[in-house]
């Protein structure tokens, strides 16, 4: 069973983040939330707290197969600037792992060096400062290329997640899934 670390920083936004674990673990996926400090409360962007498996010191023992960022603000920039996210997001990549980013996240897969050459998306409000990337930018809900995958904001988080499934288990769960949710199946 593959399983994903979703780093939560304090400003997250709540939804790409609750949904995105819930579809996944929907999926029968492993996924684990931990928590950027050593309190596990971490407040989003809208001020919603939501109490983290772990801390991201704790997750750094176990071996992921997939990284999936929440966006928000300040939540995506504090992704960007721990280094530890930033290892473990690069050494997932290099071990033929996923690394997924939504809305503002993007701008963290980029400072990690991981849009290189790459067709990504992100919300329309961080476009500007992923033009270094080296990457095509494109306006699609979801961008998939190779083993990363981005996506633009809230209103696509349920896709986001659907592809995620659709990588990580198969087609037919990420199906499945978004028939129950009454939730359109991913492009991806």
């Amino acid at each position: 069973m593959p399983k994903v670390l979703v780093p939560l920083a304090e400003g997250f936004e709540e939804m790409e983040a609750v949904i995105v674990v819930d579809v996944l673990r929907r999926a029968d996926i492993a996924v684990v939330t931990a928590s950027l400090t050593d309190n596990r409360a971490v407040t989003g962007s809208h001020g919603i707290s939501v109490v983290a498996d772990t801390t991201l010191d704790a997750a750094l023992e176990e071996r992921f197969d997939a990284v999936a960022l929440p966006g928000g603000l300040p939540g995506a920039i504090h992704l960007r600037d721990d280094a530890r996210v930033a290892k473990l997001t690069q050494d997932v990549a290099e071990q033929g792992g996923w690394a997924a980013a939504i809305c503002a996240a993007p701008m963290a897969l980029a400072a990690f060096g991981l849009l290189q050459g790459k067709t990504f998306t992100s919300h329309p409000s961080v476009r500007d400062r992923l033009a270094e990337a080296g990457g095509e930018y494109v306006e699609r809900r979801v961008a998939a290329d190779g083993r990363l995958i981005t996506s633009r904001s809230p209103g696509t988080a349920f896709e986001f997640a659907l592809a995620l499934v659709a990588h990580l288990a198969d087609e037919a769960t990420a199906r499945r899934l978004a028939e129950s949710m009454l939730v359109a199946s991913p492009a991806v």
